[in-house]
C-alpha cells in the first residue's frame, strides 16, 4: 500500500493513516486497520475482538447501527460484552479517530452494508462529542434511546 503510515496502538491492535486515494474504499481502510483484530471478513478472533458480522446485534441496533459504528470507531470500547454467544471480557478497541471522517464513514460502510447487507445511514462521525463506552455498551444491549 503505497503511502500508508502503519503505527502500533494499545493492545495489538494496528492503526494506520491511510493514503489519499484509498480513503473512500472501506475494504482496504478495513484491512489495513481492523483485520489484525477482528480478521478477513469480519469473523472476530475468539477472546479478543468479537465478531462484526453479528446479524442478532444489527437487528437489535436497527437504524442506529450507523450511529454505533461510527460512535465506537471514535470512542473505542471497553468493557464487556456479549457478541453471537460469546462473552468478551476486558475488550479494548482502541480509538481509530486518527483516521479522516471519510476514511471512518468508509470503513463503516464497508462493515454495515458489505460485511453485513444492511441498507443503513451512516452518520458522521462523532467528534465533538463521542459517546461514553457505557453508552455505547448500553446501545449495544438495546438499552439506550
Amino acid at each position: 500500500m503505497t503511502g500508508a503510515v502503519r503505527s502500533v496502538l494499545a493492545g495489538a491492535a494496528l492503526a494506520a493513516l491511510v493514503a489519499p486515494a484509498l480513503a473512500a474504499d472501506g475494504k482496504a481502510v478495513f484491512e489495513t486497520v481492523c483485520v489484525a483484530c477482528h480478521q478477513e471478513g469480519g469473523v472476530g478472533a475468539p477472546g479478543l475482538a468479537p465478531p462484526l458480522v453479528d446479524p442478532e446485534l444489527w437487528s437489535r441496533l436497527g437504524d442506529k447501527a450507523g450511529a454505533y459504528v461510527t460512535g465506537v470507531l471514535v470512542a473505542g470500547l471497553s468493557g464487556k460484552i456479549e457478541a453471537v454467544g460469546q462473552t468478551y471480557v476486558g475488550v479494548a478497541m482502541p480509538s481509530q479517530e486518527a483516521l479522516s471522517d471519510e476514511e471512518l464513514v468508509a470503513v463503516a460502510t464497508y462493515v454495515l452494508h458489505d460485511l453485513n447487507h444492511l441498507d443503513v445511514a451512516i452518520p458522521a462521525p462523532p467528534r465533538a462529542d463521542p459517546p461514553s463506552h457505557k453508552a455505547l455498551r448500553a446501545m449495544r444491549k438495546g438499552d439506550a434511546p
